[in-house]
């Protein structure tokens, strides 16, 4: 029996993964992000641009780096962790670690421009 992500689709069983394996659970944890929502705004960390990179090793050990809107973010120390969580529910990952920056500086240029135009309406 394979095992499943938190969105029930299959993940590969044991390390060490493959390329295609790794951006398969790189698909997985994409949409694990996208259930974590800005507080203020009405979109979710990844589409809101707040994900900077991903990296997955051969062994399930995941690194992302991720910013806020600005450094004075009220939700600078829980947003973080709500990533973290969301990412650890997905099956076939050895650890999660969540790392915030303020480099590069955050700007609504990371939206898409149908997000660029909704963010616009709250800012």
């Amino acid at each position: 029996m394979s095992e499943t992500t938190g969105s029930g689709a299959p993940s590969p069983l044991s390390p060490p993964y493959s390329t295609l394996e790794r951006e398969a659970l790189r698909g997985h944890v994409i949409e694990a992000i996208r259930q974590v929502y800005d507080p203020e705004l009405p979109l979710n960390v990844y589409d809101l641009g707040l994900i900077y990179t991903i990296e997955i090793s051969e062994e399930g050990d995941t690194a992302v780096t991720m910013t806020l809107t600005n450094p004075a973010c009220p939700v600078a120390g829980t947003l973080p962790k709500e990533v973290e969580a969301a990412i650890q529910k997905v099956k076939g990952l050895a650890g999660v670690k969540v790392e915030l920056t303020w480099s590069p500086p955050w700007s609504k240029d990371r939206l898409s421009p149908e997000h660029q135009l909704l963010f616009s309406t709250f800012m």
